[in-house]
């Protein structure tokens, strides 16, 4: 199992590669994760919201976690599964994170709930009934898509819960990160792609990006760069993949990410499940003059 220490460098959160029937493609799966082994990640994400998650079965979710660490142990042993496991339901987060602990997740990812805009006190409740299943749990702060955010207070009290070993920050908030590191509360993930050397200039620990599917060594580059002390060569090598970061998410995630992955042959097939839709013919015809220099280095 995870702990606080791990909470570091860079995590992947995967995709799920899809056929065009829509059912899982494990082959695709299998291509697409070994490509990303032969980096230097520190951890791989099962159903987030990269994974199509609100789409996926949970029957598939385990297909994915027993797959991957099956992967794993023949290739990189010690990179570590984490499953995503929250919903806007604290009965079904508990109910899903006890179930990742039965196939071995070495921690899960619990979003704040969305939708329901839960007051403060009910987020830490949430948080805390998800943290007594037992298994190390990363909390997930996305405002833009739960609706809510996280006051400091909250985030604090969260991080002292046992159990809770550290926050994805995908807030546009950069004091979150700061206060959070100042203060010593926990280790914070930035989630926010295009922040990314900011939060890590405030005291981020590493980063749990989207886009480090598609060039990874880059943002490995990055991090070991800012860890060496070498500020300006980070902030270079950073600003080198911003142009990627923005056409990645100029439309949602993560159809633009999988039809990269599909040109470069990593996965069969771009599909996506409703409602989720493929790119326009706009961005596909950016993206074909621009993927060159999107090339994993």
């Amino acid at each position: 199992m995870m702990e606080r220490q791990d909470v570091q460098g860079i995590f992947v959160p995967l995709i799920t590669p899809f056929s065009l029937d829509g059912e899982l493609d494990l082959a695709s799966y299998r291509n697409y994760v070994d490509n990303l082994l032969s980096h230097d990640i520190q951890g791989l994400v099962i159903n987030g919201t990269t994974g199509e998650a609100p789409t996926v079965r949970w029957e598939e979710v385990i297909q994915l976690t027993k797959s991957t660490q099956a992967f794993l142990k023949s290739k990189k042993p010690s990179v570590p599964v984490v499953v995503g496991t929250g919903t806007n339901d604290t009965a079904s987060s508990v109910q899903r994170t006890e179930m990742a602990a039965e196939i071995g997740a070495d921690a899960v990812l619990v979003v704040v709930p969305y939708y329901s805009k839960p007051s403060q006190q009910g987020i830490i409740e949430h948080f805390r009934r998800v943290a007594q299943v037992g298994v190390p749990v990363i909390a997930y702060e996305i405002p833009s898509r739960t609706g809510v955010s996280l006051s400091m207070d909250t985030a604090r009290r969260i991080l002292d819960m046992n159990g809770v070993i550290g926050i994805k920050d995908s807030s546009d908030r950069l004091e979150l990160v700061s206060e959070l590191a100042r203060s010593g509360s926990g280790p914070v993930l930035c989630g926010d792609d295009l922040q990314f050397h900011a939060k890590l200039s405030q005291g981020a620990s590493g980063g749990m990006l989207a886009s480090a599917n598609v060039n990874t060594q880059a943002f490995i580059d990055v991090y070991h760069l800012f860890r060496s002390g070498d500020v300006i060569a980070a902030q270079q090598s950073f600003d080198r993949v911003t142009p990627l970061i923005r056409k990645l998410f100029q439309e949602s995630n993560p159809a633009p990410l999988k039809w990269i992955l599909a040109s470069q042959g990593l996965i069969a097939s771009d599909q996506l499940r409703l409602p989720m839709t493929s790119i326009s013919m706009e961005l596909e015809a950016e993206l074909e003059r621009l993927l060159p220099s999107f090339m994993q280095s």
